[in-house]
């Protein structure tokens, strides 16, 4: 389908995501990960002007990299490359790699690597470090700069409208996340159904956003907690998914249904916030009125939602805070070898199939706060996390994707197996840093934990 393709019929939006259904043999993986720039001498966020600062760092990877710049209004915005992979800046100057599609773990590590290992060149000279994880430790919304992309400003200007921390969401979070292919509808439904249930598990395993203004929150995930005042309407554990009849044409009518943020028409963006896409496509859009979407319309707005699992032509898991350089290679690890193997996806279905809609979201928002120790139906997340650690260790060793050295891809997941024999989330081994040898002085988290 052209991005300029009117889109008058529903048919033609469930169509579209059909359309991103493919054999098992051409299933790839995208990771994407982001993470918080600061001055290495004062410990502030990165403003976006200025010798140290977000468009200093984007504008040397472009020098000294091959990185073609994108702009907006003269400023420089993005950095993209011919395979896909991109270099974006979030609301609040937060530096996201969106990586190429790849076939396997090892592309994807070394992929992370040489992206860190090129930040880290053009940022110490400039006296800039970067930091991984799920939520700011120190900064108040205050103290982080606006970027410059005028979808921001209208999220920016709807968001305290439908919910109390929408700004925290845009400014002060970070996350870790992996696309993944499906085959048909089935599988799609199938993905979606395990992955959602059982996207808490991955937010405890990843919990590392315990502190707020360099303080501990009560928190493990604050990231994820702040999820739960962004906005309703787009967020959240979708729970008819669940309900028979989900599908292709399911999802769409939900995003029929989750208002607007933006049009964009000859390079501008048009504030239509709270407005619907079903009065889009009958030419009856208030100020569009005559003017129905293009494709390209429908692809801006499905990113416009933020589940916990995401679906476009492929599958987004959304559950997990940002960190260290081993678990951006642990979280495609952990969803591919439950996802991508036949027998680990059955298990997962199984695991989670009699778990109702209030136990799910009772247990999305336990494990928030307390991590592996949450529990449902009597089991806690750590002992269904060590379950489903051996089922995507043996998913990944039946896809037989090895590495120079003879390894496959279950070497990845060895990050998690610490956290699962220690029993304690990456969250709580900073907070004990913070209670003990650090003495309450948080600054130490950016000295032993910038990439």
């Amino acid at each position: 389908m052209n991005p300029d393709q009117l889109l008058t019929d529903k048919r033609d939006l469930v169509s579209w995501l059909e359309s991103g259904s493919r054999p098992k043999s051409e299933w790839r993986m995208g990771t994407e990960h982001e993470k918080f720039g600061f001055c290495v001498d004062t410990l502030k966020p990165l403003p976006y002007h200025g010798e140290r600062s977000v468009r200093a760092v984007l504008e040397g990877l472009a020098s000294q990299f091959d990185w073609e710049t994108v702009y907006e209004d003269d400023l420089p915005i993005a950095l993209k490359k011919a395979d896909g992979c991109s270099i974006t800046l979030e609301p609040g100057g937060q530096l996201e790699l969106s990586g190429a599609l790849l076939d396997n773990l090892h592309e994807t590590c070394n992929e992370v690597n040489t992206h860190l290992a090129e930040v880290r060149a053009v940022a110490e000279p400039l006296g800039v470090g970067f930091l991984g994880m799920g939520f700011h430790p120190t900064a108040r919304r205050e103290d982080i700069d606006w970027m410059p992309k005028a979808r921001y400003v209208i999220m920016r200007n709807y968001m305290p409208k439908v919910g109390s921390m929408g700004h925290d969401m845009m400014k002060r979070t970070c996350t870790v996340q992996v696309n993944l292919d499906f085959a048909s509808e089935a599988d799609m439904v199938a993905k979606f159904r395990a992955s959602l249930a059982l996207q808490p598990i991955a937010t405890a395993l990843f919990a590392d956003s315990p502190f707020v203004e360099g303080k501990p929150s009560g928190y493990l995930s604050y990231r994820s907690q702040v999820w739960t005042d962004t906005d309703n309407n787009r967020t959240g554990m979708l729970p008819w998914v669940f309900e028979s009849g989900m599908g292709f044409e399911r999802y769409v009518d939900w995003m029929l249904d989750v208002p607007m943020y933006f049009v964009r028409r000859e390079g501008r963006y048009i504030d239509v916030a709270g407005k619907s896409f079903r009065d889009f496509m009958a030419g009856k859009l208030p100020g569009l009125e005559g003017d129905y979407p293009r494709l390209a319309d429908w692809e801006d707005h499905l990113t416009t939602a933020f589940p916990e699992v995401r679906l476009k032509r492929f599958l987004e898991m959304r559950g997990a805070d940002g960190g260290p350089w081993r678990r951006l290679c642990a979280l495609p690890a952990f969803w591919v070898g439950l996802l991508y193997d036949e027998d680990s996806l059955a298990e997962c279905l199984e695991i989670s199939k009699s778990w109702t809609l209030p136990e799910r979201q009772k247990l999305r928002e336990d494990v928030a706060r307390v991590g592996l120790k949450a529990e449902i139906q009597g089991q806690t997340v750590r002992d269904i996390a060590r379950r489903l650690l051996q089922l995507a260790r043996q998913g990944l060793a039946n896809r037989q994707r090895f590495n120079a050295a003879g390894d496959h891809e279950a070497g990845f997941l060895n990050n998690l197996e610490e956290t699962i024999d220690r029993g304690t989330t990456p969250a709580e081994v900073k907070l004990a840093a913070y209670e003990g040898p650090w003495q309450g002085d948080i600054s130490k988290v950016f000295k032993e934990y910038a990439y």
